[in-house]
């Protein structure tokens, strides 16, 4: 179907939230200025997001400075937490599913996330030598459909299709002109015309 797959991370790979709500409360206990809560379930509505959208979301009593020193000790500590956990976030056949695909298909990732949370990532679900290139908000400020196309450009993709969870995963296919395939199991809710699995595994059969 496609030559190349790019992957979204959370709520389609893995399912973090829990352990990053943890060390997110821990850092806005520290820094305070906020009234901000943080759950499980309160991240997979936000998780998707560029970072800056998330803190303006979660710590909008917060002043500019607040926010910044907030995300800031939350990704600290978030990249702590998620380092020294031992459970597996994975969602199932992950790992079987991108080394079967990686055989055939270039594979890439594109996240909202911050600097060096797709290298954790890659590292604890001990698939670095299956994904060729990625990008994020955190190292280029850009959007995520500009770092899908800026990706593309790098590697000279031509024909590729993003898998991923949410609406703006959906919209950020819209600006980078490739397909959209919906995990349907993760975080969000999508409506849209395209292809839909319930299940990773499934892109064997798509691919």
């Amino acid at each position: 179907m496609m030559k190349d797959i790019i992957f979204d991370v959370d709520g389609t790979l893995w399912d973090s939230t829990g352990v990053v709500a943890e060390a997110w409360n821990k850092a806005i206990g520290e820094v305070g200025n906020t009234a901000a809560v943080v759950s499980a379930a309160v991240l997979k509505k936000e998780f998707g997001k560029t970072m800056k959208a998330i803190a303006d979301s979660l710590f909008h009593d917060a002043d500019e400075k607040t926010k910044e020193q907030l995300m800031e000790k939350c990704c600290v500590y978030e990249h702590e937490a998620l380092a020294e956990n031992t459970a597996n976030l994975l969602y199932p056949d992950v790992v079987e599913t991108i080394k079967t695909l990686a055989q055939t298909h270039r594979i890439f990732i594109v996240s909202n996330c911050q600097s060096g949370y797709i290298e954790l990532f890659m590292k604890k679900a001990g698939i670095e030598e299956y994904v060729s290139d990625w990008e994020c908000f955190g190292d280029t400020g850009r959007p995520k459909g500009e770092n899908i196309r800026l990706l593309m450009e790098r590697n000279k993709i031509s024909d590729a299709a993003y898998v991923g969870d949410t609406q703006g995963d959906y919209e950020a296919t819209k600006i980078a002109q490739i397909p959209f395939i919906f995990a349907r199991y993760g975080f969000g809710n999508v409506e849209h015309g395209g292809q839909v699995i319930n299940g990773i595994k499934e892109l064997l059969s798509m691919a």
